[in-house]
C-alpha cells in the first residue's frame, strides 16, 4: 500500500497572497525576500553567498514562487523535476492552527479572537483565573511582546515575586513563561492545561507554556514548550486516515496542534534536527498505507520571528541539505509533499507573521506545474494518493 509523507516547513511562505493588504503584508514574500538579501551579500553570518537549496529548487521551489508572487530568486531557478505549485489560504488568519487545519482539508470557519495592542492587553476576569490556578496574586507583563524579549525584561521580577509572565502576540494566543525549576515545568503545564478550555470558549486559538531557565541576564527557554490548542471544528486528514483503519505519526508539534486528535504515534524532539532523524527513520520504519504529518518549527520560532535573515537563511539551506537524504531513502509507491502553513519574512517590519502563498512540492507524482491551488486541495491529494475517501472541501491535484 503506498505511504505518504506530509512535510511543513513552518512560515516558509512564497508571497502573492491575493489579500495580503488586509494583513498589512502587501509585497511579503519570506523565500524571495530572504534569497535577495543572500545575493546582495546581507546574509552572512555564519554562511555567504546566494542561497543554496538545490533540492528543493530541483521539485520546483523557485518556479513555485514566481507563480505566487511574481517574484525571483536569485541563485536559484532549476528546471523543475517533481510536481509544483502554490497555495492559497481562505482561513482569515495567519497563524500556525489556521494553516495547518486548512492543508489537513478544513478551513476555519469562525474569527479568532485577538487582544488588543494596549498595556494592559487582557481583561480583568481573565487575569483573575490566571490567578486563581497559579496561586498567586498578579501576573506580570499582560501586553503583546516578543517572548525573549519579555523574559529577559521581567524574569528576575519573576524569580522574586512567582508570578507568571503573560503575554501575547498578533496572533490568536495568550502564552505563560516561567522558570522552569523556580515555578515548576510541570506547574506550568498544568496551569496552561487548566485554563485552556476557558480562553478556547471565546475562540483564543492556543495557550502556550513557554518555560525558561537561567538567571538574571542570561534568561534562555527551553525545548519543554507545549502548545494548548482549540480542536479543529471538523475530521482533519488525520481523521480520515485513521478512519480508514490506516497508521499516522506525527511529527513535532503536530500532535499540540490538532489537539492529539487522529494521531497514532508521536515522534518528538528538542531541536528540528531530532525531529529531522524521526522523518529518516520512518522512511524505514513507517507502515505500509500510513500517513507521515510533521512540522519543522525553527525557521519560524528561531529567525522569522527575530528577523534574522542569516539564521534563516542558514536553516533553509540545512534543511534542504536533509531533504536530499530524505528523497533518497523513499520506496517505491511513496507520496513525499513540501508546503508551509503562512509565511513570517525575516525583512518585513515588526516581529509576527506574514500572510502568504505557500509553496507546495511533490516527490514521488512526476513533474509538471500543479499552478495554482488552495490549501485544502492538499489534503485532498495525501487522501487520494492513500486511496481513503476526502471529507473536505479540496480537491485533489493529483
Amino acid at each position: 500500500m503506498a505511504r505518504a509523507f506530509f512535510i511543513v516547513m513552518d512560515s516558509v511562505g512564497c508571497g502573492g497572497a491575493p489579500d495580503a493588504a488586509d494583513f498589512g503584508d502587501a509585497g511579503a514574500n519570506t523565500l524571495a525576500h530572504i534569497a535577495e538579501a543572500c545575493a546582495a551579500g546581507r546574509a552572512e553570518q555564519g554562511r555567504t553567498g546566494p542561497l543554496r537549496m538545490p533540492v528543493l529548487d530541483a521539485l520546483g521551489l523557485s518556479a513555485a514562487v514566481r507563480l505566487a508572487s511574481g517574484d525571483a530568486m536569485p541563485g536559484l531557478g532549476a528546471e523543475p523535476l517533481g510536481r509544483w505549485g502554490a497555495a492559497t489560504e481562505v482561513s482569515l488568519g495567519k497563524d500556525t492552527p489556521s494553516g495547518h487545519w486548512e492543508l489537513a482539508g478544513v478551513p476555519v470557519p469562525w474569527d479568532w479572537t485577538y487582544f488588543p495592542v494596549t498595556r494592559p492587553a487582557f481583561p480583568e476576569t481573565l487575569v483573575a483565573e490566571v490567578c486563581r490556578l497559579a496561586g498567586t496574586e498578579g501576573i506580570l507583563g499582560n501586553c503583546h511582546a516578543s517572548g525573549t524579549e519579555i523574559i529577559a525584561a521581567l524574569g528576575a521580577e519573576h524569580l522574586r515575586t512567582g508570578w507568571p509572565i503573560c503575554y501575547t502576540s498578533a496572533d490568536s494566543v495568550f502564552q505563560i513563561a516561567a522558570h522552569e525549576g523556580a515555578f515548576g515545568l510541570d506547574r506550568l503545564i498544568a496551569l496552561c492545561e487548566a485554563l485552556a478550555p476557558t480562553l478556547h470558549a471565546t475562540k483564543v486559538g492556543r495557550v502556550i507554556a513557554r518555560p525558561f531557565t537561567g538567571s538574571e541576564g542570561a534568561f534562555e527557554r527551553t525545548a519543554n514548550r507545549r502548545d494548548f490548542a482549540i480542536a479543529p471544528p471538523a475530521p482533519t486528514l488525520l481523521d480520515w486516515v485513521q478512519g480508514a483503519d490506516r497508521p499516522t505519526h506525527a511529527v513535532g508539534k503536530i500532535g499540540d496542534i490538532f489537539s492529539h486528535r487522529g494521531i497514532g504515534k508521536l515522534h518528538k524532539g528538542k531541536s528540528d534536527s531530532e525531529l529531522f532523524e524521526h522523518l529518516l527513520r520512518l522512511t524505514d520504519e513507517a507502515e505500509p498505507g500510513s500517513l507521515t504529518f510533521a512540522n519543522f518549527v525553527e525557521f519560524d520560532s528561531l529567525y522569522g520571528h527575530r528577523r534574522d535573515v542569516s539564521g534563516y537563511a542558514r536553516a533553509l539551506e540545512g534543511f534542504d541539505a536533509r531533504a536530499g537524504a530524505f528523497l533518497a531513502r523513499l520506496q517505491p509507491g511513496d507520496l513525499a509533499v513540501f508546503t508551509a502553513d503562512h509565511g513570517n519574512d525575516p525583512t518585513w517590519r515588526g516581529t509576527e507573521h506574514t500572510r502568504e502563498r505557500v509553496p507546495v512540492l511533490v516527490a514521488g507524482a512526476g513533474a509538471g506545474s500543479l499552478g495554482l491551488v488552495a490549501f485544502a486541495d492538499v489534503a485532498a491529494s495525501l487522501a487520494a494518493h492513500l486511496d481513503i475517501p476526502a471529507q473536505g472541501p479540496g480537491r485533489s491535484f493529483l
